[in-house]
Parts: structure tokens; C-alpha cells; sequence
């Protein structure tokens, strides 16, 4: 067995997460797979591809034996690079598994690159006006690294996890985010926290811990279900939430398809059929997606 998790997301060092434990599973039945190496199992051609999503995360590609090629994007965000995939070009995909968790025309988000130069901006005014803040970034298990490593990089500063989400973090073998992480909360004012502890309540409880230190929390929830179709990509237009000393900034920072992005996908594989593996589970959504997927391979 591959070292598989969820939504197809394989890669060496989900391996080393299991085999450290973090997750149950009988060592025997993991197999590291590399990216962009082609694996037989089972007769079939597996290649894993970069997804652009989260460390480790894997669009499948699947080489049958009566020719026919299968694609799981698994969670991913298309993005021109795709376009240049050895596997993709050169390969017809018969069938494309997508990821569609923001198949609406209303989602339409701004770049990565210009939400974390927008997070750095905000997080330089803010220590600007309150040099004693409590800098904050929300996040999953696995995801918004790159969040805390930009404001960690454009201000020379060390990055605080707990103990269960650095031993995570460093079996990514990520040398740039491994060398910027520390153990104590009181040696920088950047920390991690889980995306559901930024409620202004439970911000407030946790600067009880470095009150001498901090006078004021400043927090990013990065999601792209922040985004907002008033917003779109002019990211001076959000507005945070606060409540005293405690700031809360929801930025649309996705590690999913915006709807535009899946479009140019589509368009450049080109499948037979598509199959949407997110919000199916009724009947004219479903074919709501089927109709954009009809409209955009016209022609």
C-alpha cells in the first residue's frame, strides 16, 4: 500500500508522518511514491504531479492497460505550471476527477503571491503603530505554510508552533521553513495556531500567556472562504474584525481552484468526461457543474 491520505494526497513525507506515528497505521503498509516518477501497481501506470495545494499534495495520474488515462486532482490549485507537466501534455486524459470546491463563477481570487505581499503589508503597518503585537496566523494540520513563512522571511523573524505541529512540520524536509521555527513562544512575536482558535475570545485568553510582552494580537485566517464578490482582487478593501486590542484579518488565501483557474484547466486537458468530487451531493448542483464543464470545452 502507498503512503495515501485523503483527497489523493501522497508523497515520501506522509510516509514519515505515519511511520512517526502522528497517524495509525502498520508500517508493513506504507510505500513512499515519488513525484514525477512513473510506478506500475497492479498493471496500472501511476504518476504522482505537484498539486500546488498543501506540502505533499499530488494530482494522480493513472496509465491503464487498455490505453485509457485517468487524472485525480485530488484537493489542488490549477496554476500555468500544469500546462508544462511532461505526463499532461503528452497524455490524453480520458477521465478527469476534480477537484470543485470552488466551481461558483463568484469565486474568482486574487493570486497567492499578491494575498502574502498584502499579509506582509498589513503585518509591517500594524508594528509600525503597535511594535508590542502578537503577530497570529491561522492553519490546519498541513496548509497556510506559506503564509507564516512570508511574514517570517520580509521581517527577519523565527516562527512559534507547538511541539505536535513542529514534528509535523519538520518531516517536510522544507530546510527554508525547518530552520525558521522555534521552540519558545517568547522568542518572536509569530505564531501558529490552529484556524479554529482565531475567535476574538479565545485570541484574547491565549495573549494572557506573554501579557508582559504583548499589549495587542494581530490575526490572519487565511481561507478562501474570506473571499468576498465586493472584494474580488482589491485586497484594501477588507475589512477585519476587532474588538479592542485583538484584530482579526480574513484573507483569501486558497489552496483550492477558484473558478476561473479550474476553466483554464479544463480547457487545456481538454478530458473526455469529468467527474467533480466536491459539493455533490445534490442533483442540480451537480449539473450546474456539468453545464460550465460543457461550456468551457466548446469548440
Amino acid at each position: 500500500m502507498v503512503a495515501l491520505a485523503r483527497n489523493g494526497h501522497m508523497a515520501p513525507f506522509i510516509a514519515l508522518l505515519l511511520q512517526a506515528g502522528l497517524f495509525k497505521c502498520v508500517s508493513r503498509y506504507i510505500l513512499p511514491l515519488e513525484f514525477n516518477v512513473e510506478y506500475v501497481i497492479c498493471g496500472v501506470k501511476v504518476t504522482l504531479l505537484e498539486a500546488n495545494h498543501c506540502p505533499g499534495a499530488a494530482l494522480i495520474h493513472f496509465g491503464l492497460s487498455n490505453g485509457q488515462c485517468y487524472l485525480h486532482t485530488g484537493d489542488f490549485r490549477a496554476c500555468k505550471q500544469m500546462q508544462a507537466y511532461h505526463t499532461l501534455v503528452n497524455q490524453h486524459v480520458n477521465v478527469l476527477y476534480l477537484d470543485t470546491t470552488y466551481c461558483n463563477p463568484k469565486y474568482n481570487f486574487p493570486s497567492k503571491e499578491d494575498v502574502l505581499n498584502y499579509v506582509v503589508k498589513v503585518t509591517k503597518n500594524q508594528l509600525k503603530v503597535h511594535p508590542k503585537t502578537l503577530v497570529v496566523v491561522g492553519a490546519y494540520s498541513i496548509g497556510k505554510e506559506c503564509v507564516y513563512l512570508a511574514i517570517s522571511k520580509a521581517l527577519g523573524v523565527k516562527i512559534y508552533a507547538n511541539a505536535s505541529r513542529r514534528k509535523i512540520l519538520l518531516a517536510f524536509g522544507w530546510s527554508e521553513l525547518s530552520d525558521s521555527l522555534c521552540i519558545n513562544g517568547n522568542n518572536t512575536f509569530l505564531h501558529v495556531l490552529p484556524m479554529s482558535s482565531l475567535r476574538l475570545e479565545s485570541l484574547k485568553d491565549y495573549m494572557k500567556t506573554y501579557k508582559e510582552k504583548y499589549t495587542a494580537v494581530l490575526a490572519f485566517r487565511p481561507t478562501g472562504w474570506t473571499f468576498s464578490e465586493k472584494i474580488r482582487n482589491d485586497l484594501e478593501l477588507i475589512k477585519p474584525i476587532s474588538k479592542g486590542n485583538i484584530t482579526i484579518y480574513g484573507v483569501p488565501y486558497s489552496e483550492h481552484s477558484s473558478f476561473t483557474e479550474l476553466r483554464g484547466f479544463v480547457q487545456f486537458l481538454r478530458p473526455d468526461k469529468i467527474v467533480p468530487t466536491v459539493n455533490v451531493g445534490n442533483a442540480a448542483t451537480r449539473e450546474k457543474m456539468q453545464s460550465y464543464f460543457r461550456d468551457w470545452l466548446k469548440g
